[in-house]
């Protein structure tokens, strides 16, 4: 794995776990609920996740900007887990870039921090992250670093789709 090379990256994300293969069937899936705004494909996709989440003591949904949620009109992430009946943290916030499917794969990889922390002690705490889909691990991998550096346990990862 090309993160586990890098010192300050290895370890920050114990593991990821999706529910499909990004296909070209979720590739569709996807964009009609993400880009869409398909809410109703959150009921659907939030049933697959009930069995299949790991537990955990904070939900963490990855968050958009605020000009991307005004864009989106909701957040997918944040969508699933009320959908899957689960609690929601929002511990994180989000600047505004460029989005990521814009970019190349070494511009994910190389990119800045975009998120702060709301809360800075989460000591001994297990927490999950929640996206749509995992491609680089770019966007998991500067969250968790945040998580990891305010004393959290351990921070996974569960996304819909994996490229």
């Amino acid at each position: 794995m090309e993160w586990n090379r890098k010192p300050e990256w290895n370890g920050v994300l114990e593991r990821n776990v999706s529910l499909f293969q990004y296909n070209e069937f979720m590739k569709e899936v996807l964009a009609r609920y993400k880009y869409r705004g398909d809410y109703v494909l959150a009921k659907a996709l939030a049933s697959f996740m009930q069995t299949a989440i790991p537990k955990a003591d904070h939900f963490v949904p990855i968050p958009l900007s605020p000009e991307r949620l005004y864009e989106r009109g909701f957040n997918q992430s944040k969508a699933l887990l009320i959908e899957a009946g689960l609690p929601c943290h929002d511990l994180l916030t989000r600047t505004h870039t460029e989005k990521q499917s814009k970019k190349t794969r070494r511009e994910r990889m190389t990119g800045a921090q975009v998120f702060r922390l709301s809360e800075t002690n989460l000591s001994g705490k297990k927490i999950l992250l929640i996206d749509d889909i995992y491609t680089t691990g770019t966007t998991l991998r500067h969250a968790a670093i945040l998580l990891k550096k305010a004393g959290s346990r351990e921070v996974s990862s569960f996304t819909i789709a994996r490229g």
